[in-house]
Protein backbone atom coordinates (compact mmCIF):
# COMPACT_ATOMS: atom_id res chain seq x y z
CA UNK A 1 0.00 0.00 0.00
CA UNK A 2 0.76 3.42 -0.88
CA UNK A 3 2.36 5.36 2.30
CA UNK A 4 -0.36 7.46 3.78
CA UNK A 5 -0.49 10.97 4.84
CA UNK A 6 -0.78 11.64 8.66
CA UNK A 7 0.82 14.56 11.57
CA UNK A 8 2.61 13.37 14.19
CA UNK A 9 2.37 14.83 17.42
CA UNK A 10 5.71 13.26 19.13
CA UNK A 11 4.85 14.60 22.93
CA UNK A 12 7.55 17.32 23.06
CA UNK A 13 6.22 19.72 21.08
CA UNK A 14 2.48 21.04 20.30
CA UNK A 15 3.56 21.48 16.71
CA UNK A 16 2.80 18.27 14.86
CA UNK A 17 4.80 17.17 12.07
CA UNK A 18 3.40 15.95 8.75
CA UNK A 19 4.42 12.45 8.11
CA UNK A 20 3.88 9.66 5.88
CA UNK A 21 3.18 6.33 7.32
CA UNK A 22 3.49 2.53 5.97
CA UNK A 23 2.62 -0.24 7.64
CA UNK A 24 4.27 -3.69 7.09
CA UNK A 25 3.21 -7.04 8.17
CA UNK A 26 4.63 -8.74 11.06
CA UNK A 27 4.66 -11.82 13.02
CA UNK A 28 3.04 -10.50 15.70
CA UNK A 29 0.83 -7.91 13.90
CA UNK A 30 1.88 -4.68 11.52
CA UNK A 31 4.35 -2.71 12.14
CA UNK A 32 4.07 0.97 11.70
CA UNK A 33 6.75 2.81 10.21
CA UNK A 34 7.01 6.98 9.70
CA UNK A 35 8.74 9.02 6.81
CA UNK A 36 9.53 12.61 7.13
CA UNK A 37 7.09 13.99 4.44
CA UNK A 38 10.14 16.07 2.75
CA UNK A 39 12.88 12.59 2.76
CA UNK A 40 9.71 9.84 2.12
CA UNK A 41 12.70 7.79 1.63
CA UNK A 42 14.16 8.28 5.40
CA UNK A 43 12.59 6.98 8.44
CA UNK A 44 12.05 8.89 11.88
CA UNK A 45 10.16 6.29 13.71
CA UNK A 46 9.68 2.13 13.87
CA UNK A 47 7.05 0.66 16.06
CA UNK A 48 5.85 -3.07 16.09
CA UNK A 49 2.32 -4.55 16.81
CA UNK A 50 2.63 -4.28 20.74
CA UNK A 51 4.38 -0.87 21.05
CA UNK A 52 0.92 0.66 19.21
CA UNK A 53 -2.73 1.04 20.30
CA UNK A 54 -4.74 0.44 17.44
CA UNK A 55 -7.83 2.15 16.64
CA UNK A 56 -10.92 0.05 16.64
CA UNK A 57 -11.96 -0.61 13.06
CA UNK A 58 -15.50 0.71 12.36
CA UNK A 59 -18.67 -0.37 9.66
CA UNK A 60 -18.11 0.87 6.12
CA UNK A 61 -20.72 3.33 6.49
CA UNK A 62 -19.44 4.75 9.82
CA UNK A 63 -15.87 6.05 9.31
CA UNK A 64 -15.00 8.61 10.75
CA UNK A 65 -13.75 11.44 9.56
CA UNK A 66 -10.00 11.61 11.47
CA UNK A 67 -7.98 8.31 12.87
CA UNK A 68 -6.34 8.97 16.11
CA UNK A 69 -3.06 6.36 16.97
CA UNK A 70 -2.07 6.34 19.99
CA UNK A 71 1.64 5.47 19.64
CA UNK A 72 2.31 5.48 23.54
CA UNK A 73 5.66 6.99 24.60
CA UNK A 74 6.21 8.42 21.01
CA UNK A 75 3.03 10.46 21.30
CA UNK A 76 0.28 9.96 18.64
CA UNK A 77 -0.77 10.40 14.98
CA UNK A 78 -4.11 11.86 13.18
CA UNK A 79 -5.18 10.87 10.02
CA UNK A 80 -8.05 11.71 7.69
CA UNK A 81 -7.96 8.76 5.00
CA UNK A 82 -9.75 6.70 7.29
CA UNK A 83 -10.96 4.49 4.26
CA UNK A 84 -7.23 4.45 3.33
CA UNK A 85 -6.05 3.81 6.98
CA UNK A 86 -8.00 0.80 7.19
CA UNK A 87 -7.23 -0.30 3.97
CA UNK A 88 -3.43 -0.54 4.29
CA UNK A 89 -3.94 -2.40 7.92
CA UNK A 90 -6.31 -5.00 6.51
CA UNK A 91 -3.17 -5.63 3.57
CA UNK A 92 -0.20 -5.37 6.66
CA UNK A 93 -2.57 -9.00 8.13
CA UNK A 94 -4.23 -6.93 11.00
CA UNK A 95 -7.43 -9.18 11.32
CA UNK A 96 -10.30 -7.46 14.01
CA UNK A 97 -10.92 -8.63 17.29
CA UNK A 98 -13.90 -10.89 17.22
CA UNK A 99 -15.48 -7.97 19.47
CA UNK A 100 -14.94 -5.73 16.73
CA UNK A 101 -16.46 -7.80 14.08
CA UNK A 102 -19.74 -7.68 16.32
CA UNK A 103 -19.55 -4.11 16.47
CA UNK A 104 -19.33 -3.90 12.58
CA UNK A 105 -21.08 -6.83 10.97
CA UNK A 106 -24.59 -8.08 11.84
CA UNK A 107 -24.11 -11.67 10.58
CA UNK A 108 -21.06 -12.43 13.20
CA UNK A 109 -23.20 -10.46 16.25
CA UNK A 110 -25.93 -12.44 15.11
CA UNK A 111 -23.72 -16.34 15.07
CA UNK A 112 -22.39 -14.89 18.26
CA UNK A 113 -25.62 -14.78 19.93
CA UNK A 114 -26.83 -17.84 18.97
CA UNK A 115 -23.72 -19.86 19.97
CA UNK A 116 -24.02 -18.44 23.45
CA UNK A 117 -27.27 -19.23 23.24
CA UNK A 118 -26.74 -22.47 22.23
CA UNK A 119 -24.18 -22.61 25.06
CA UNK A 120 -26.24 -21.39 27.84
CA UNK A 121 -28.77 -23.77 27.18
CA UNK A 122 -26.23 -26.83 27.06
CA UNK A 123 -24.78 -25.77 30.54
CA UNK A 124 -27.98 -25.48 31.91
CA UNK A 125 -29.29 -28.90 30.53
CA UNK A 126 -25.81 -31.27 30.74
CA UNK A 127 -23.38 -29.03 32.40
CA UNK A 128 -24.64 -27.72 35.64
CA UNK A 129 -26.45 -31.35 36.46
CA UNK A 130 -23.08 -33.37 35.52
CA UNK A 131 -20.71 -30.22 37.42
CA UNK A 132 -23.19 -30.99 40.36
CA UNK A 133 -22.89 -34.54 40.64
CA UNK A 134 -19.25 -34.33 40.30
CA UNK A 135 -18.94 -31.77 43.57
CA UNK A 136 -21.37 -33.21 45.39
CA UNK A 137 -19.47 -36.61 45.30
CA UNK A 138 -16.94 -34.57 47.51
CA UNK A 139 -19.30 -33.26 50.17
CA UNK A 140 -19.04 -35.41 53.30
CA UNK A 141 -21.81 -36.93 55.26
CA UNK A 142 -21.05 -35.83 58.53
CA UNK A 143 -21.73 -32.12 56.89
CA UNK A 144 -25.57 -33.37 55.89
CA UNK A 145 -25.94 -35.11 59.27
CA UNK A 146 -24.88 -31.72 61.24
CA UNK A 147 -27.02 -29.93 58.95
CA UNK A 148 -30.16 -32.42 59.26
CA UNK A 149 -29.83 -31.90 62.88
CA UNK A 150 -30.07 -28.22 62.96
CA UNK A 151 -32.39 -28.06 60.46
CA UNK A 152 -34.90 -30.61 62.16
CA UNK A 153 -34.21 -28.02 65.60
CA UNK A 154 -35.34 -25.44 63.55
CA UNK A 155 -38.11 -26.92 62.02
CA UNK A 156 -39.26 -28.61 65.57
CA UNK A 157 -39.17 -25.02 66.33
CA UNK A 158 -41.06 -23.41 63.66
CA UNK A 159 -43.52 -26.04 62.44
CA UNK A 160 -43.52 -29.71 63.47
CA UNK A 161 -44.75 -30.83 66.71
CA UNK A 162 -44.39 -34.27 68.73
CA UNK A 163 -46.17 -37.29 66.46
CA UNK A 164 -49.71 -38.29 68.11
CA UNK A 165 -49.40 -41.74 66.30
CA UNK A 166 -49.44 -44.58 68.78
CA UNK A 167 -46.22 -46.18 69.45
CA UNK A 168 -47.31 -49.54 67.91
CA UNK A 169 -48.47 -48.01 64.80
CA UNK A 170 -45.03 -45.89 64.43
CA UNK A 171 -43.05 -49.48 65.42
CA UNK A 172 -45.08 -51.17 62.44
CA UNK A 173 -44.31 -48.72 60.12
CA UNK A 174 -40.25 -48.33 60.75
CA UNK A 175 -40.61 -52.31 60.76
CA UNK A 176 -41.41 -51.86 56.97
CA UNK A 177 -38.92 -49.14 56.34
CA UNK A 178 -36.06 -51.09 57.67
CA UNK A 179 -37.12 -53.81 55.79
CA UNK A 180 -37.51 -52.00 52.57
CA UNK A 181 -33.75 -50.25 53.43
CA UNK A 182 -32.27 -53.61 53.60
CA UNK A 183 -33.05 -54.25 50.16
CA UNK A 184 -31.29 -51.91 48.76
CA UNK A 185 -28.39 -53.14 46.31
CA UNK A 186 -24.88 -51.58 45.27
CA UNK A 187 -26.39 -50.82 41.25
CA UNK A 188 -28.76 -48.56 42.89
CA UNK A 189 -26.48 -46.44 44.61
CA UNK A 190 -25.54 -43.31 42.26
CA UNK A 191 -22.73 -42.74 44.69
CA UNK A 192 -21.24 -46.51 45.33
CA UNK A 193 -19.54 -44.70 48.33
CA UNK A 194 -22.16 -43.09 49.86
CA UNK A 195 -23.76 -45.00 52.36
CA UNK A 196 -25.98 -43.25 55.35
CA UNK A 197 -27.62 -44.17 57.73
CA UNK A 198 -31.54 -44.24 57.07
CA UNK A 199 -33.70 -43.61 59.40
CA UNK A 200 -37.48 -42.81 60.22
CA UNK A 201 -38.99 -39.91 62.27
CA UNK A 202 -42.60 -38.69 62.79
CA UNK A 203 -44.34 -35.43 63.20
CA UNK A 204 -47.39 -33.74 63.40
CA UNK A 205 -48.56 -30.46 62.53
CA UNK A 206 -48.10 -30.42 58.78
CA UNK A 207 -50.10 -31.06 56.06
CA UNK A 208 -49.95 -35.10 54.73
CA UNK A 209 -46.74 -35.10 53.14
CA UNK A 210 -43.04 -37.06 53.63
CA UNK A 211 -39.89 -35.62 53.43
CA UNK A 212 -36.67 -36.21 53.12
CA UNK A 213 -33.18 -34.35 54.51
CA UNK A 214 -29.55 -34.65 53.61
CA UNK A 215 -27.79 -37.86 55.44
CA UNK A 216 -30.44 -40.24 55.38
CA UNK A 217 -33.33 -38.85 57.72
CA UNK A 218 -36.54 -39.14 56.72
CA UNK A 219 -39.73 -37.18 58.50
CA UNK A 220 -43.47 -38.44 57.95
CA UNK A 221 -46.08 -36.87 59.06
CA UNK A 222 -49.15 -37.85 60.89
CA UNK A 223 -51.34 -36.47 57.90
CA UNK A 224 -50.33 -38.40 55.24
CA UNK A 225 -50.92 -41.89 57.59
CA UNK A 226 -54.10 -40.38 58.35
CA UNK A 227 -54.45 -39.32 54.59
CA UNK A 228 -53.97 -43.22 53.26
CA UNK A 229 -56.20 -44.53 56.22
CA UNK A 230 -58.85 -42.60 55.37
CA UNK A 231 -58.84 -43.64 51.68
CA UNK A 232 -58.52 -47.48 52.57
CA UNK A 233 -55.08 -48.00 50.64
CA UNK A 234 -53.09 -50.44 52.07
CA UNK A 235 -49.94 -49.39 53.85
CA UNK A 236 -48.11 -50.36 50.76
CA UNK A 237 -49.24 -47.05 49.66
CA UNK A 238 -46.67 -45.58 52.74
CA UNK A 239 -43.78 -47.62 51.92
CA UNK A 240 -44.06 -46.70 48.14
CA UNK A 241 -44.13 -43.14 49.62
CA UNK A 242 -41.18 -44.57 51.91
CA UNK A 243 -39.13 -45.54 48.71
CA UNK A 244 -39.59 -42.31 47.33
CA UNK A 245 -37.82 -40.47 50.06
CA UNK A 246 -35.20 -43.11 50.00
CA UNK A 247 -34.44 -42.47 46.25
CA UNK A 248 -34.60 -38.41 47.36
CA UNK A 249 -31.74 -39.49 50.17
CA UNK A 250 -29.82 -42.27 47.98
CA UNK A 251 -29.21 -39.55 45.54
CA UNK A 252 -28.49 -36.77 47.35
CA UNK A 253 -31.19 -34.34 45.76
CA UNK A 254 -30.85 -31.65 48.50
CA UNK A 255 -27.19 -31.22 48.24
CA UNK A 256 -27.11 -31.19 44.46
CA UNK A 257 -29.90 -28.88 44.84
CA UNK A 258 -27.26 -26.26 46.81
CA UNK A 259 -24.83 -27.27 44.50
CA UNK A 260 -26.62 -26.97 41.05
CA UNK A 261 -27.89 -23.60 42.39
CA UNK A 262 -24.14 -22.34 43.28
CA UNK A 263 -22.79 -23.88 40.04
CA UNK A 264 -25.63 -22.33 37.70
CA UNK A 265 -25.42 -18.60 39.78
CA UNK A 266 -21.45 -19.18 38.61
CA UNK A 267 -22.21 -20.09 35.28
CA UNK A 268 -24.42 -16.89 35.14
CA UNK A 269 -22.17 -14.61 36.28
CA UNK A 270 -19.27 -15.52 34.12
CA UNK A 271 -21.72 -15.56 31.00
CA UNK A 272 -23.46 -12.16 31.82
CA UNK A 273 -21.58 -10.39 33.85
CA UNK A 274 -22.64 -8.84 36.96
CA UNK A 275 -26.90 -9.77 36.88
CA UNK A 276 -29.12 -7.74 39.23
CA UNK A 277 -30.38 -10.14 42.19
CA UNK A 278 -34.12 -9.52 40.95
CA UNK A 279 -32.40 -11.41 37.41
CA UNK A 280 -30.60 -13.93 39.54
CA UNK A 281 -33.51 -14.72 42.08
CA UNK A 282 -35.76 -15.33 39.30
CA UNK A 283 -33.49 -17.39 37.57
CA UNK A 284 -32.54 -19.46 40.34
CA UNK A 285 -36.28 -20.02 41.40
CA UNK A 286 -37.62 -21.22 37.69
CA UNK A 287 -34.41 -23.03 37.25
CA UNK A 288 -34.33 -24.81 40.56
CA UNK A 289 -37.98 -26.01 39.83
CA UNK A 290 -36.98 -27.41 36.87
CA UNK A 291 -34.09 -29.30 38.79
CA UNK A 292 -36.79 -30.22 41.36
CA UNK A 293 -38.74 -32.06 38.66
CA UNK A 294 -36.35 -34.02 37.34
CA UNK A 295 -35.18 -35.28 40.99
CA UNK A 296 -38.89 -36.03 41.35
CA UNK A 297 -38.81 -38.29 38.33
CA UNK A 298 -35.61 -40.08 39.93
CA UNK A 299 -37.04 -40.62 42.61
CA UNK A 300 -40.03 -42.18 41.54
CA UNK A 301 -37.36 -44.43 39.22
CA UNK A 302 -35.87 -45.32 42.70
CA UNK A 303 -39.20 -46.36 44.40
CA UNK A 304 -40.22 -48.09 41.63
CA UNK A 305 -36.77 -50.16 41.44
CA UNK A 306 -36.61 -50.77 45.03
CA UNK A 307 -40.20 -51.69 45.18
CA UNK A 308 -39.85 -54.47 42.56
CA UNK A 309 -37.16 -55.60 44.28
CA UNK A 310 -39.29 -55.96 47.84
CA UNK A 311 -41.82 -57.34 45.55
CA UNK A 312 -44.47 -54.97 46.43
CA UNK A 313 -46.47 -53.17 44.48
CA UNK A 314 -46.78 -49.67 43.15
CA UNK A 315 -50.36 -49.28 42.53
CA UNK A 316 -51.13 -48.22 46.17
CA UNK A 317 -48.94 -45.18 46.29
CA UNK A 318 -50.55 -43.98 43.13
CA UNK A 319 -54.03 -44.61 44.85
CA UNK A 320 -52.71 -42.30 47.64
CA UNK A 321 -51.15 -39.79 45.30
CA UNK A 322 -54.02 -39.03 43.35
CA UNK A 323 -56.91 -38.93 46.54
CA UNK A 324 -54.33 -36.48 48.07
CA UNK A 325 -54.35 -34.40 44.88
CA UNK A 326 -58.02 -34.99 44.32
CA UNK A 327 -58.64 -33.53 48.23
CA UNK A 328 -56.29 -30.29 47.52
CA UNK A 329 -57.79 -29.46 44.37
CA UNK A 330 -61.55 -29.49 45.80
CA UNK A 331 -62.15 -26.01 45.01
CA UNK A 332 -60.32 -25.61 41.71
CA UNK A 333 -58.18 -22.66 40.35
CA UNK A 334 -59.20 -20.83 37.12
CA UNK A 335 -57.61 -22.26 34.59
CA UNK A 336 -55.12 -19.68 33.61
CA UNK A 337 -53.97 -19.91 37.42
CA UNK A 338 -53.98 -23.82 37.02
CA UNK A 339 -51.81 -23.32 34.22
CA UNK A 340 -49.47 -21.07 36.36
CA UNK A 341 -49.38 -23.21 38.86
CA UNK A 342 -48.78 -26.54 36.96
CA UNK A 343 -45.63 -24.30 35.53
CA UNK A 344 -44.26 -23.26 39.24
CA UNK A 345 -44.56 -27.25 40.55
CA UNK A 346 -41.89 -28.62 41.67
CA UNK A 347 -43.57 -32.22 40.98
CA UNK A 348 -44.25 -33.39 37.66
CA UNK A 349 -47.94 -34.34 36.45
CA UNK A 350 -49.33 -36.53 39.75
CA UNK A 351 -51.76 -38.15 37.16
CA UNK A 352 -49.05 -38.81 35.00
CA UNK A 353 -46.92 -39.90 37.31
CA UNK A 354 -49.73 -42.08 39.41
CA UNK A 355 -50.54 -43.96 35.62
CA UNK A 356 -46.52 -44.80 35.63
CA UNK A 357 -46.60 -45.81 39.07
CA UNK A 358 -49.96 -47.93 38.94
CA UNK A 359 -47.85 -49.50 35.86
CA UNK A 360 -44.74 -50.06 37.47
CA UNK A 361 -42.78 -48.76 34.97
CA UNK A 362 -41.56 -44.85 35.32
CA UNK A 363 -40.69 -43.26 32.13
CA UNK A 364 -36.88 -42.43 31.76
CA UNK A 365 -35.63 -45.46 34.02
Amino acid sequence: MEPIRARWFDGRSSRPQDVLVSLHAGLRGPALHLHPLSQPAGELLKLQAGQIDWPETWSAGRAPRTVTVDLRDHGSLEIDGAPQWQAALAAAGERPSLAQRMQTRWSVLLGVSLLAVVALGAFYRWGTPWAATQVTRQVPLDWETSLTADALVDLDKLWFKPSKLPPARQSQLRERFDALARQIEPGMRRYPAYSPQLTLAFRSGFPANALALPGGTIVMTDAIVEAAAAQGVSDDALVGVLAHEIGHVMHRHTTRMLVEQGVLNVGLGLALGDVSVLVSTGGSLLTGLAYQRGHESEADCFAAALMRKAQLPTAPMAELLLGMEAERGAKKPAEAESRWMTLLSSHPDTAARARQLKAGRVEGC
